[in-house]
């Protein structure tokens, strides 16, 4: 599998269901960012890219993630995943660029 070199840190997360959450960071492009969508397992496996951060940062919350350091609790039942990170095909495919799970 392909490694990704993410730099970003500031890890939103969305709980899907008991012991399994969809992670996202923002990394900054050439032309403004990228949303990365990882596993837990470290795996990314999907990506959306928007004009700025802030605007990422209002599509990430309007689809239910919430970022991980405004949550005070949620780090005493959670863990991000950690780099390396590498591509990852999800079962269900690009679950969020494809607008399936994506509004």
């Amino acid at each position: 599998m392909k490694l990704l070199q993410i730099q970003s840190s500031d890890y939103w997360f969305k709980v899907i269901e008991m012991l399994q959450q969809n992670w996202a960071l923002i990394e900054p492009a050439e032309a403004g960012c990228t949303v990365f969508f990882v596993s837990d397992t470290s795996g990314v496996f999907d990506e959306l890219t928007f004009d700025t951060p802030a605007e990422a940062e209002v599509a990430l919350a309007r689809n239910g993630f919430r970022r991980f350091d405004d949550e005070p609790t949620a780090e005493t039942f959670l863990a991000p995943p950690t780099p390396p990170f590498e591509a990852r095909p999800h079962p269900n495919g690009k679950i969020y660029s494809s607008g399936r799970f994506w509004r």
